[in-house]
């Protein structure tokens, strides 16, 4: 019960913030995500302990009309990205104490509602059940980004609600038709269990596992995103308030990266044959053309959402390039610690993106400078972040991209250079940018920048300690997942015959 306690624990939070009045909610909410956080810990122990303890997978009948079970379980790579989850979502709410919001009670109960879909999604071993979760996750950062959000607000979410909500219908059409070509039980009825569904492929033909691709990599490449389905992008991470873009960014978008992992690459393994080279394709143009968006920008916010869309594009080439016979899964394993180390580092850059237009009223590169004159400890935290950003070797970003970039040169070593590109362009618009803002002389508007309040210190201060203790030592991470990587191998195994 370990597994579905985790989901419940913040759906029972969230209903107790929708109750609680006054400035109070802010440390209610911390507490509860914290003891969240604490039980992830012991769902990590007990994991390392015993993978195969039954109290990390629970197995219910939930429609058995159709074959729906609540099926969740907890496996290596479930465990990473829910570590996550439960990581991120303390910093996330400490991170926003300085702020005050209209009606705080149901923002914090919202993103309590956000943290229960995620963990789900993560979890979810029922193809319903996973689409549940998927939708669930898309309604509280919707209200979240539109009640709280900047100026146009309402189109730009309108936008990305739609997007989100088309991809996500092409996902429930290949899941029906996954489902339809399950072996029947003895009452007729076929199942959404993922094993079942794992091997519905084997009745299918070329050109319907091709349809139940697309199906599924169009919604998994919107939430990501990949070009060109990014264009929603840009504009909500800067238009949405900065806790909610740090919940797309740190978090939700791991959802379609998880998605390419355990929902398609098993699935249909001659479609992957067919594909699987498009999809590297627009992967590392995402990473060409993001890294070069991001170069131009003066607002550092919106170039941090162009390198979100940069890293992921990386992440989804190393997944997408895994050739049972012809790759090995370094590709995956750099996938799983790149997404778990991108969340990290993209909620502390978007957390200094708000307290530099807290402290100056701008994001604006041109308009800034010398703030390391004035505050020298919020520089050298910025750049310990920033080297994890840009994969300096003992910094957690580093771990993952070299296993990115071993998965997708033992793929072509075509893709490899340009998917490489992402290391030099990254460490261009992110080391000026750092100069743009620390360096130099101080002006008129940094001047008074100020120290920083304790909350900020400590958000920060977790942060540097995760860049440097998983760049130095990732063993735990990667230990982890490797039954499941071992697990895939032998799943996809046939598609190399």
């Amino acid at each position: 019960m370990i597994t579905a306690s985790l989901i419940g624990l913040p759906l029972v939070f969230g209903l107790l913030l929708l109750f609680t009045r006054g400035e109070g909610v802010k440390r209610v909410a911390l507490a509860a995500s914290v003891i969240t956080f604490l039980f992830a810990l012991f769902a990590f122990w007990t994991l390392q302990q015993n993978p195969a303890d039954p109290n990390l997978e629970n197995d219910s009948v939930w429609i058995a009309s159709i074959g729906v079970n609540f099926h969740v379980a907890m496996g290596g790579i479930s465990m990473v990205l829910v570590l996550l989850t439960c990581l991120l979502t303390p910093l996330i709410i400490l991170s926003s104490f300085r702020n005050q919001y209209e009606n705080p009670s149901t923002f914090y109960a919202l993103i309590s509602f956000m943290q229960m879909a995620l963990i789900g999604v993560f979890v979810a071993r029922d193809g319903f059940l996973f689409y549940i979760f998927w939708e669930l996750a898309l309604i509280p950062i919707y209200f979240i980004c539109l009640l709280w959000g900047g100026e146009n607000r309402g189109a730009i979410t309108f936008k990305f609600f739609i997007y989100t909500l088309f991809g996500s219908l092409f996902m429930l059409a290949a899941l029906i038709m996954l489902y339809i070509h399950t072996p029947a039980s003895d009452a007729g009825a076929h199942s959404f269990d993922l094993i079942s569904l794992y091997s519905a492929h084997e009745s299918m033909t070329a050109a319907q596992q091709g349809w139940v691709f697309w199906g599924l990599f169009l919604a998994f490449a919107i939430k990501m995103p990949v070009f060109p389905f990014h264009t929603w992008q840009p504009d909500t991470y800067v238009t949405a308030p900065t806790t909610g873009t740090m919940l797309l960014s740190g978090i939700m978008l791991k959802m379609g990266t998880y998605g390419l992992i355990v929902w398609l690459l098993p699935l249909v393994p001659e479609a992957l044959e067919t594909w699987g080279p498009l999809a590297v394709v627009l992967s590392v143009i995402s990473v060409v053309y993001a890294s070069a968006m991001a170069i131009v920008q003066q607002d550092f916010k919106r170039l941090i959402a162009y390198s979100s869309i940069a890293h992921v594009g990386l992440i989804a080439a190393g997944i997408m390039a895994y050739t049972p016979g012809k790759t090995g899964t370094e590709g995956i394993a750099g996938a799983v610690m790149q997404m778990f180390s991108h969340g990290i580092n993209v909620v502390g850059l978007f957390f200094i993106a708000e307290i530099v237009l807290q402290r100056t009223g701008t994001r604006e590169l041109g308009k800034l400078g010398g703030i390391r004159n004035v505050n020298p400890l919020f520089a050298v935290l910025f750049l310990i972040i920033l080297l994890g950003s840009v994969a300096l070797p003992l910094t957690n970003g580093f771990v993952g991209e070299f296993l990115l970039m071993n998965g997708i040169y033992q793929y072509s070593a075509t893709a490899a250079v340009f998917a490489g590109l992402t290391i030099i362009l990254g460490a261009v618009y992110m080391l000026r940018s750092y100069q743009s803002i620390m360096l130099g002389e101080s002006n008129s508007v940094t001047a008074n920048f100020g120290a920083l309040s304790g909350n900020e210190k400590a958000v920060l201060l977790i942060v540097c300690a995760a860049v440097i203790v998983f760049g130095v030592y990732p063993k735990p991470l990667l230990d982890l997942i490797q039954t499941d990587l071992r697990s895939l191998t032998l799943l996809m195994a046939p598609a190399s015959n």
